[in-house]
């Protein structure tokens, strides 16, 4: 059966930037902090990537008081959903690997619990174009392709943001399953790196590339990937940053 991702390693500079996130983010699990105290790394990981996420949505990025639940919705479900995902070892990586759709349903209704209904939690928009898709792009994602890792997972990204599947919190949602790829796939198995940083950092920049991604042409659509691979590969730097921090 054709790898229908296999052709994008052809793309200008794709593969030497896939092959750099992962050197970067294979350093970052070798610090020595991160060998056997890695969850500190993962926890801090968690936060800054959630209020990071939420901020490129125009959510909040901290919270109202110390201690205090925030009041923000999309600051909210994202901290739901990077606590769902802290440290790699979540069952939320287990049900990827076997029934991506279910994960991806879980990860909605975290992420959207405060922005709609509690019936339209986890429920993609009803467009037969939409549930195709869907189904290819996770089957693809949790292991249908043999791409490399950072390309995988710049795809489902960049292919849940064109799609906006269920309407409410799929910024969040698409970002959170970039992280589960690289988590399943060996990539980040921890879930140390912070590529959401890179991304707010540059948001007009991302949105806009996003937009090129959906458009389907071959140079922009290597754009995002080389996008992707770079916040892949700053968020390695940024958890090292992490890990140096807690060894002082």
């Amino acid at each position: 059966m054709t790898d229908l991702l296999a052709p994008l390693l052809e793309l200008p500079g794709v593969s030497d930037a896939a092959e750099a996130a992962r050197d970067a983010l294979a350093k970052a699990h070798r610090h020595r902090a991160n060998l056997r105290n890695w969850p500190v790394t993962a926890a801090e990981s968690a936060i800054r990537g959630a209020r990071s996420s939420s901020a490129i949505d125009g959510g909040a990025v901290q919270l109202d008081a110390a201690g205090a639940e925030p009041n923000d919705p999309v600051l909210a479900g994202a901290l739901r959903v990077g606590q769902a995902l802290e440290g790699g070892t979540t069952a939320l990586v287990g049900v990827w690997r076997r029934a991506p759709l279910q994960a991806l349903a879980r990860l909605h209704a975290l992420a959207a619990a405060d922005l709609i209904d509690e019936d339209g939690l986890g429920r993609p928009r009803q467009v037969s174009e939409v549930a195709a898709r869907l189904d290819l792009v996770t089957r693809l994602a949790a292991g249908a392709s043999s791409a490399p890792a950072p390309v995988v997972a710049s795809v489902a990204h960049g292919e849940l943001l064109a799609l906006a599947p269920f309407g409410s919190g799929d910024g969040v949602v698409a970002r959170a399953v970039s992280r589960l790829v690289t988590m399943a796939t060996g990539l980040d198995p921890h879930g140390l790196g912070v590529p959401e940083v890179y991304w707010m950092r540059r948001a007009d920049e991302y949105r806009s590339a996003a937009a090129g991604f959906a458009s389907g042409s071959p140079d922009a659509v290597g754009a995002w990937l080389l996008m992707c691979c770079a916040a892949l590969e700053d968020g390695a730097r940024e958890a090292l940053s992490i890990a140096e921090a807690a060894t002082k």
